[in-house]
């Protein structure tokens, strides 16, 4: 049983964590707020009700007060008319209900003091709401700008980080393009010193090449002006004479 009891204990605890961490205390201080203006109209209703009882008392007094004054002057006519027995009878009834009033006056005056008693309650009791409604809507202020600062300072801290993500791909890609620029610049440099020839060419350097091509120009003008002797044609434009169309 005492295992259970630690349990039930240890269970309502991590509930009431749970429940604390996901309120919001803004809706805890409305609602006690809410909470205590009911109680003031609980305080209210009981002087309400204080003082009706003591109307009905007060009236209930009067009638008997009625009725004693009535039996008074009864037990005259009964003196008057030599029937003392009538007018001890009514006097004992006036008796009577001069002690019920007598009662009466005890429970109006308790009466009294409860509503006194409820009437400084509520004075209290609404002095106390009114302190409390002033400082829960400046807690409630605070709450509200201190969430307001947590989210920019989340909304700054993740953009700080992304911000820090995009210099470091900066940073990567600058690095890149300087390395890139470097290569190229050095390909650049071995072209120019012809550390990049055409291995293709035999081995040959750069006026190996200029002088095949002289060779093979010179080939080419030879087998063409023997093709000329073949066919007979000139082996030289005929110059264009005046009034010749062009």
């Amino acid at each position: 049983m005492g295992v259970l009891s630690r349990m039930t204990t240890l269970v309502k605890v991590k509930v009431n964590k749970l429940l604390g961490a996901a309120e919001d205390p803004r809706e805890t201080l409305d609602y006690s707020y809410e909470r205590q203006l009911q109680m003031l109209q609980d305080v209210k209703r009981g002087v309400v009700e204080v003082a009706t009882s003591k109307r009905r008392l007060e009236l209930q007094k009067a009638k008997l007060q009625e009725n004693a004054d009535r039996l008074g002057e009864q037990a005259k006519q009964a003196v008057a008319a030599g029937r003392d027995d009538l007018a001890r009878t009514a006097l004992e009834r006036k008796g009577l209900l001069v002690q019920q009033m007598g009662d009466l006056d005890t429970q109006t005056q308790t009466l009294d003091q409860e509503q006194a008693k409820l009437e400084q309650a509520e004075t209290r009791l609404r002095m106390k709401i009114e302190a409390f409604r002033t400082r829960k809507e400046v807690v409630k202020a605070q709450y509200s700008a201190a969430e307001a600062q947590v989210r920019i300072g989340e909304a700054v801290t993740g953009l700080s980080e992304e911000m820090a993500d995009v210099g470091m791909a900066l940073d990567r890609a600058t690095d890149k393009t300087e390395a890139m620029q470097a290569r190229a610049g050095a390909i650049d440099e071995m072209i120019a010193q012809g550390a990049l020839d055409d291995f293709t060419s035999g081995g040959k350097d750069s006026i190996d090449r200029e002088l095949g091509q002289i060779q093979i120009k010179e080939s080419v003008d030879t087998e063409l002006a023997a093709l000329k002797a073949q066919v007979g044609a000139p082996t030289e434009p005929k110059p264009l004479t005046e009034g010749q169309p062009s």
